[in-house]
């Protein structure tokens, strides 16, 4: 039976998104459908809202999940008279924390995702232009500006976890493909010259092969680079080359970018310019 949760906000909604769906991934057995709804910054917004939630209760014969970080009182107001279970993460977390702290919050909407401090914000963006300059081994001229270079053959996770290090964290993440071009005259894969001088750096991924042969069938189906064989055979070189050459990795199968992120994180103790948002 289907329950729907609707994420409220009168900003970006990533917060109540966030906190909402990871509460709800605990009940592995009830089917959710996920709506967010961000900017309800006014009465008449928060009211047809409400209208929504109600249609939806009738339609589901079930009672909505409502999980909310609204800030304004008088759409809190509206929010509170729709039919579910609602849970407002503002006043369950922030009135005991002021009592605590002995004074009011601001109660400011946005102030989770604002630009905040200049510098911070430049960070952001620096890192993630170096992700996408550095991505696929386009310029390895500037591996000695990385804070970290993730190695791996093709369609294992590399690009997004790159991204997702430099967005989340300021961390200025390249990567570089390991293809048949590495191999030496036995047609083992080597070390490319152009990462042996940067060898403290790297952070290998390795994949299934068969998660790898059906990421790659949808890119190119039914050819030598999606073969079971050709992934097979570069996942194993992959991986002997990591043990070989003492290079941490970690298995990207069935773990999540955030997964990949924080674990390389705390194996490698490589340093955040900023918390993530």
């Amino acid at each position: 039976m289907t329950r729907t949760a609707f994420f409220i906000s009168d900003g970006t909604g990533i917060t109540a998104e966030s906190l909402g769906r990871s509460l709800l991934a605990q009940f592995e057995n009830v089917e959710m459908r996920m709506l967010t709804k961000p900017y309800i910054d006014s009465v008449d917004k928060a009211r047809r809202l409400v209208e929504i939630i109600e249609a939806t209760a009738v339609k589901d014969g079930n009672t909505p999940i409502i999980i909310d970080t609204i800030v304004d009182e008088d759409v809190r107001a509206v929010i509170r008279n729709a039919p579910g279970f609602q849970v407002d993460i503002f006043s369950t977390f922030l009135e005991p924390l002021e009592q605590e702290l002995a004074t009011h919050s601001s109660y400011s909407v946005g102030r989770t995702h604002a630009i905040g401090s200049d510098d911070v914000y430049m960070d952001r963006i620096h890192s993630v232009h170096f992700a996408l300059d550095n991505d696929d081994g386009a310029r390895t001229h500037q591996y000695d500006k990385a804070d970290i270079i993730l190695v791996g053959v093709s369609r294992c996770g590399k690009t997004p976890t790159s991204l997702y290090l430099a967005l989340q964290f300021g961390i200025r993440a390249a990567n570089y493909p390991l293809t048949e071009d590495d191999q030496d005259d036995n047609g083992s894969l080597k070390l490319p010259g152009v990462l042996a001088k940067h060898r403290h750096k790297l952070f290998g991924l390795t994949i299934d092969p068969r998660r790898l042969a059906a990421i790659r069938h949808e890119r190119r189906p039914n050819s030598r680079y999606s073969s079971m064989d050709q992934c097979v055979q570069e996942v194993a070189e992959a991986e002997a080359l990591y043990r070989r050459m003492h290079i941490p990795y970690i298995d990207t199968t069935r773990f999540s970018v955030e997964e990949i992120s924080t674990r390389m994180i705390a194996e490698t103790g490589i340093n955040r310019r900023f918390s993530p948002r």
